[in-house]
């Protein structure tokens, strides 16, 4: 997945202007982004802190880490049931 040119610190500052009542149309073109950006965003980190948005990613790559153990595990047991399987 590519990289975000905007960092969570700037996301949620961009999303703290648009509560403080500045348009989204005008935000998006400010800052160079797509209205389907800035929705994203606004789904995604709505309502958060900067803080939340730090545990929320640590806790995302937590995720993706534990389900890569749990497929390379599951793996590993199919292989050995196969292997038990064969008569030799």
């Amino acid at each position: 997945m590519r990289k975000s040119r905007f960092s969570e610190e700037q996301i949620i500052g961009i999303l703290k202007e648009h509560q403080a009542g500045i348009g989204a149309k005008e935000l998006c073109r400010k800052h160079g982004v797509s209205d389907g950006t800035f929705y994203k965003w606004r789904s995604k980190y709505g309502g958060m802190e900067v803080s939340e948005a730090k545990r929320l990613k640590a806790l995302e790559a937590e995720n993706a880490k534990l389900k890569k153990m749990l497929a390379e595990h599951m793996l590993d047991v199919a292989t050995l049931k196969e292997m038990l399987g064969k008569n030799f």
